[in-house]
């Protein structure tokens, strides 16, 4: 298999459907598209995800923190506590675990989450450090969104630029190379977007509106946004039509994957969040208000075969104009 996630298709049939045991209390349970169980705990419901950070050494301990804490945000709920479970190689320091273990209050402290448990161990079984952890949130029940709630004609919304996580890992990975490249000043500026990958507050507001404003929502992580945009239709049976002009893109992301040959919206971003909804001013008004940049990208048709990526709203052809499940990310296409 190729390294990443396991592809959809064998997700489906290797291990959902040797999941068989659920009790009446679990409302969402494993699926394409839904990163978050939810649990009906009485008066309330409890948000919970786990994420490893395999990708990169690079910033991994804030990773960590962020890619937990926005699944919980991506079901409009704002995350509580963190697991964190740290495996380190035989030839770790005390210095690398002091790093890691910086990284991961700071940020932790930053989002006001709780480091509530975990583990650390030094362990052969791994050639790099692997950080696991598991975010919860607890919110009540009328505001929790899921993947599964997009309705045709409903828009579609992006927030922020295109793949900030995936080019501030870049970034740091490949430093000297790009700065050679394009100068210290586009690198910086690249590797800043390291601090614009939550997606805490964009979740919480679409939590306010409630489900009857934001139908479904999901943060983008390894796939990118064409992965996520992929799922979200997956698991609502739905299609969609997205138009790639009106995907907000930063000069340094544009040229960063150039240089690469790697292609931005199938790439790691963490920082964006995708939400469909019946009234997209009232969404960009909402998030305007918070200082969250945020676009209309396309819309959500009712035809689940109909999944398309046009140039614009002319729906002029790309390239790639199917748009299909998502491969191992294009992060794992940069030179080692």
């Amino acid at each position: 298999m190729e390294i990443g996630k396991v592809p959809h298709d064998l997700l489906q049939r290797i291990v959902f459907q040797k999941l068989k045991n659920f009790d009446e209390k679990v409302k969402v349970s494993p699926g394409i598209g839904e990163d978050c169980a939810i649990l009906d705990i009485g008066d309330q419901f409890l948000v919970m995800s786990g994420d490893p950070i395999t990708g990169t050494a690079k910033e991994a301990g804030r990773l960590a923190v962020h890619v937990s804490c926005n699944d919980i945000a991506s079901c409009g709920v704002r995350p509580f506590g963190l697991l964190v479970t740290i495996l380190l190689p035989p030839n770790s320091s005390e210095e690398d675990l002091d790093k890691i273990m910086t990284e991961i209050a700071e940020t932790a402290t930053a989002l006001n989450v709780n480091i509530i448990g975990g583990h650390t161990e030094v362990t052969d079984a791994v050639t790099r450090t692997v950080i696991n952890t598991t975010a919860i949130g607890i919110s009540n029940k009328e505001n929790v969104i899921c993947s599964a709630g997009a309705a045709a004609g409903d828009k579609i919304i992006m927030t922020k630029t295109a793949a900030p996580e995936g080019t501030a890992i870049i970034a740091f990975e490949k430093e000297g190379e790009l700065t050679r490249v394009f100068g210290r000043e586009f690198v910086e500026k690249a590797q800043s977007m390291m601090g614009n990958i939550s997606v805490i507050e964009e979740g919480t507001a679409a939590g306010e509106l409630g489900v009857s404003v934001v139908h479904a929502m999901h943060d983008i992580t390894e796939g990118g946004l064409y992965g996520a945009l992929w799922e979200i239709a997956e698991a609502s049976n739905t299609g969609v039509v997205v138009y790639e002009e009106n995907i907000p893109i930063s000069e340094e992301t544009k040229r960063i994957c150039e240089f690469y040959n790697l292609n931005p919206y199938r790439l790691i971003a963490s920082g964006n969040m995708v939400l469909t909804t019946p009234n997209p001013d009232l969404v960009l008004e909402k998030l305007a208000a918070k200082g969250i940049s945020a676009a209309v990208i396309g819309e959500v048709m009712e035809n689940p075969m109909k999944r398309l990526i046009f140039k614009n709203e002319k729906q002029e052809i790309t390239k790639m104009s199917v748009l299909r499940a998502p491969k191992s990310d294009e992060l794992y296409k940069l030179p080692r």
